[in-house]
């Protein structure tokens, strides 16, 4: 069953395009990878479909009752993020902030929520650590519970394992791959294409064109060359 899709989407900032008539979807239970070579507007897209940026043209179709507000997000972080003085609990806890609505206080099903994702990412032993003290595997297990507080459904992942060391990063995917046999439905940008290859069920890459939608199978099928390693976007 389809869950998330885009019809002919144009996206881009302001009236500028980065990509027209993009056309893909993802149905629930799918783990699609997104890549493509620096510069061709991997993390535009996501923000597009999270609602952060408008199409240009084209529509963003959500199914099965979901909302952009109830997609988790992991974004790339900032020096400035990952100096944040805030506890790993309270960081967590944040990602209920949508699902407060008007209410100014966190609910008592928010905090308990918080709890299980903390239990779930096995980072209990650092609820009350201070974010910034961590390590950069650390604090990605923190985003995470951050983000699986937003959605049973869906998460949207920006280069989890940026900067992470060999292991850590291993660590990382079997955790998002262990989440998607769990049944959420997963989105994430990667420059990592052998990881694609194992993991995703799907690959979308936006570098090429004309665009490549499909399975790993007939990615590898087709001999598409495979992407350069990339820096940040």
């Amino acid at each position: 069953m389809a869950l998330f899709s885009c019809e002919n989407v144009t996206f881009g900032y302001g009236n500028e395009p980065v990509l027209k008539d993009l056309s893909f979807h993802i149905d629930e239970g799918d783990y699609l990878c997104v890549v493509g070579e620096n510069g061709s507007g991997k993390t535009t897209l996501m923000k597009t479909c999270l609602g952060l940026l408008r199409p240009l043209s084209g529509r963003v179709i959500l199914e099965d009752g979901l909302k952009t507000t109830e997609i988790g997000y992991l974004p790339q972080q900032t020096t400035i993020q990952r100096d944040f003085p805030a506890s790993c609990k309270e960081i967590v806890l944040s990602g209920c902030l949508n699902r407060c609505g008007r209410h100014p206080f966190y609910r008592k099903e928010d905090k308990r929520r918080a709890t299980e994702n903390i239990e779930r990412m096995g980072i209990v032993h650092l609820t009350n650590h201070c974010y910034s003290e961590l390590s950069g595997g650390q604090q990605q297990r923190v985003l995470l519970a951050r983000a699986l507080c937003a959605t049973q459904k869906m998460l949207l992942l920006d280069e989890p394992v940026a900067g992470l060391d060999p292991g850590v990063t291993e660590e990382m995917y079997a955790l998002i791959q262990q989440l998607n046999h769990d049944g959420i439905t997963i989105m994430m940008i990667t420059h990592d294409m052998q990881a694609a290859l194992r993991h995703a069920t799907h690959i979308l890459d936006i570098g090429r064109r004309p665009v490549f939608f499909g399975t790993p199978r007939e990615y590898q099928r087709n001999n598409l060359r495979l992407p350069p390693q990339e820096v940040h976007e």
